[in-house]
């Protein structure tokens, strides 16, 4: 473990699987005590917290669905109980749907909406109300709220199009209260949902520069970076992490 993050706190949404339990991982590993919600798999949540803990460091696994409004504000308060302050959030959760907009039913639209979209505010504004001097709001969006060369990604589109606005609006809301407010663009990385060796992947990959999926790890690594104090003088951007998709 390094000591970059020692004597923060961290919540990150969504941090039971895939992308979400590397950046928990990397967090924990730089310093930082992790609180993590977590749908319905809490093996796997249980299994992250039994790891860290056993390399000496702090972890709490909080049941929480991203749409849930009461439970999202509840997962704060439970972060905030358990380690006594909360210096770090980071917006993992989030769900997509693809379909052509004619066939896009208003529940799917609304489940978008909600998680991607409601989840983010809900969370910062909650989390906020007990940040101080070197706060650090971190959201994962993505690439697709700049480009979308494939069809039935128009919704999705919009709702990390949002978050790239929130980021920019919340950066200046929150810039003389001394709390950064960043938002992180993921490419194609490779998870359990978007798998580099899917039936879409050799799509995705020609669209890429550099020819290849993203890992899990390159991503909690600008995460952490954006987490530590050496990103004092980044807020309101949206970082790019793409291989090349954008470019």
């Amino acid at each position: 473990m390094t000591n970059k993050l020692a004597g923060k706190v961290a919540l990150i949404t969504g941090g039971s699987r895939g992308l979400g339990a590397a950046i928990v991982k990397r967090l924990a590993h730089d310093g930082a005590a992790v609180a993590f919600t977590y749908t319905s798999s809490q093996q796997k949540a249980d299994e992250i917290v039994r790891g860290i803990e056993s390399a000496g460091g702090k972890a709490l696994a909080i049941q929480a669905d991203s749409a849930d409004v009461a439970a999202v504000k509840n997962a704060v308060t439970e972060t905030v109980k358990a380690f006594g302050r909360l210096d770090i959030l980071v917006n993992n959760a989030g769900t997509a749907i693809l379909a052509p907009i004619d066939e896009f039913s208003l529940d799917d639209f609304d489940r978008l909406v909600a998680i991607n979209i409601k989840g983010v505010f809900v969370a910062s504004q909650e989390a906020v109300r007990h940040m101080g001097v070197g706060g650090r709001i971190i959201t994962i969006g993505s690439v697709n709220s700049e480009s979308v060369p494939f069809p039935g990604a128009s919704v999705y589109a919009l709702t990390k199009g949002a978050v790239a606005s929130f980021t920019r609006g919340l950066a200046r809301d929150l810039g003389p209260r001394g709390i950064t407010v960043n938002n992180i663009q993921p490419g194609p990385i490779d998870t359990d949902l978007n798998p580099a060796d899917g039936s879409f992947a050799e799509t995705l990959k020609q669209l890429v520069a550099l020819g290849r999926y993203g890992k899990t790890d390159e991503v909690a690594g600008m995460v952490s970076y954006l987490a530590s104090d050496e990103a004092g003088f980044i807020t309101g951007a949206s970082l790019n992490i793409d291989g090349g998709f954008t470019a």
